[in-house]
């Protein structure tokens, strides 16, 4: 019987990992669950005197909610149906959600209707400046509250260690930081250049095009970017393509 390949997953610590890990088996994977990001609140809240407020994630979304914010007249965007998800879970209204579930999608969707208009934009320190650059290249005044730090765990780096073995077979990185954190795992452990290697010959899946352009900036080849920002997609053709090998 042919063993079920291996998929390494980088969701933080917390539900994320486990319906992750789950998808995978689903899929006939065997996950190889690796949190790559751990969560330190800053004790910040959204702005209340804007126009817009942007949230970003899920952890946002939570945040915000346990430090009792009340977003008033604002109208509140999610940056994709998870985060949307997240915020109508504990009791928000969500107004806006892009067409395409990235920065530079919220920017196009929004960028006609907001000459001098306040925006706060709401998320962790790891944020891409595409989406504070767009909005205000579109007339906006933006206003960002880091909710957030991103940090990488103590003990991560198991799946650095099986690609420098030649053990991984594929891997679902959902954002340029769990790229970075895994590199830099990598290293603590003493095989940053054999898990690039052993990435060589495993199947890459990135979540959108600024992880797939940290990706390859720092030497990690990448084999399909997803054709949503979600890691539904992101699981099921990362899969799909080690099947096809």
């Amino acid at each position: 019987m042919t063993p079920a390949p291996t998929v390494a997953v980088f969701r933080p610590d917390d539900n994320r990992i486990d319906d992750a890990t789950s998808l995978l088996e689903s899929l006939g994977a065997e996950p190889i669950p690796d949190p790559m990001l751990a969560i330190e609140p800053t004790g910040q809240t959204p702005r209340t005197d804007a126009d817009y407020v942007v949230l970003t994630s899920k952890t946002g979304a939570e945040l915000v909610a346990e430090a009792g914010w009340a977003p008033g007249e604002q109208t509140v965007c999610a940056i994709g149906p998870a985060t949307a998800d997240a915020l109508e879970a504990v009791g928000y209204d969500v107004d806006f959600i892009p067409e395409e579930y990235t920065s530079s999608g919220l920017v196009a969707d929004l960028e006609a209707d907001v000459d001098g208009a306040r925006i706060e934009v709401a998320r962790s320190d790891h944020g891409s400046p595409v989406l504070l650059e767009g909005l205000e290249g579109a007339g906006a005044y933006v206003h960002e509250t880091v909710l957030y730090r991103l940090v990488r765990p103590e003990g991560s780096g198991r799946s650095a260690e099986l690609a420098a073995a030649g053990d991984l077979d594929a891997a679902c990185f959902t954002s340029s930081l769990t790229v970075e954190h895994f590199l830099e795992a990598a290293g603590v452990r003493g095989g940053r250049n054999a898990a690039l290697a052993g990435l060589e010959n495993a199947v890459v899946g990135v979540i959108g095009e600024p992880t797939a352009e940290t990706a390859r900036e720092l030497g990690v080849d990448v084999d399909l970017v997803a054709s949503e920002a979600t890691f539904d997609a992101l699981a099921r053709e990362t899969v799909t393509a080690l099947a096809e090998r």
